[in-house]
């Protein structure tokens, strides 16, 4: 798996998460040396804000997570052209099933598409690219990569959202401190990270593939996608596209792997 950077899950919404600024007051590090002392400061104010006894338990439970920060500078397949990207991903795989998924499980899509407006091929895309159809959902721990990675100084801001989210799902008992996913902290077929899970998650789990379909839609559609419209570059679903991912080479492997699928 890659760790895709959502741009959704970085939008603020305090009144849900409650987010005060914590990374302000725990001071950020570069290598696992500081991390248990951010962590014990971390947990104490997450305490202070009205997490659970069973939140700062799951937090005070993680470790530095260095696979993640080996994955997290590692990125490197976002810089191929989109043939190679292409390539590299199985996009040629990712069609030939997502067709035979599309036949197969049409009332699913039709339902979705009837509710949300978006149709089978760019779900299919991002459920194929994000998890090879739910066979590779990784084995990372959540909390300790998210832990991790709001600690790190390269993207503080982003992944204490991420943090913050995360206790408030333990918090309602959608994850523990033995959950496991991708390196980044994604969960489910589709690979939502945690805000994005409160935010757009519908339906129960998204292990679930269904659930996590919808989920996908829904996050489409907050993020402007038009029933009927085009998802190409340039058309006006694509930015719905971008907003799942920053990446531009991944943005343009959705938009036409969709495209082959539909």
């Amino acid at each position: 798996m890659f760790a895709p950077i959502r741009f959704a899950a970085a939008v603020a919404v305090a009144t849900l998460l409650g987010t005060a600024g914590p990374a302000a007051a725990a001071q950020c590090g570069n290598s696992a040396a500081g991390f248990e002392s951010w962590k014990q400061q971390y947990a104490a104010e997450a305490r202070a804000r009205g997490a659970s006894p069973t939140a700062v338990s799951a937090l005070l439970g993680t470790t530095y997570a260095y696979a993640t920060i080996s994955a997290d500078r590692g990125q490197k397949s976002f810089r191929l052209t989109l043939d190679q990207f292409m390539a590299k991903r199985g996009g040629s795989t990712i069609v030939a099933r997502g067709r035979t998924l599309k036949r197969s499980q049409a009332a699913l899509f039709d339902q979705i598409e009837e509710r949300y407006g978006v149709p089978a091929g760019p779900l299919i895309a991002i459920w194929g690219m994000e998890t090879a159809f739910g066979t590779q959902r990784g084995n990372q721990n959540t909390l300790s990569a998210v832990a991790t990675l709001a600690y790190d100084c390269r993207r503080t801001e982003f992944f204490t959202d991420q943090l913050d989210a995360a206790l408030k799902l333990v918090d309602r008992g959608l994850i523990t401190g033995e959950t496991r996913g991708s390196m980044h902290g994604e969960l489910g077929q589709t690979q939502f990270m945690p805000k994005s899970i409160l935010l757009y998650g519908v339906g129960g789990s998204l292990d679930n593939s269904a659930n996590a379909l919808m989920s996908t839609a829904n996050f489409l559609k907050a993020h402007g996608w038009r029933r009927g419209a085009g998802y190409q570059p340039g058309e006006p679903n694509f930015a719905a596209i971008q907003g799942w991912n920053a990446a531009t080479v991944y943005q343009q492997a959705i938009a036409k792997i969709g495209a082959q699928i539909d």
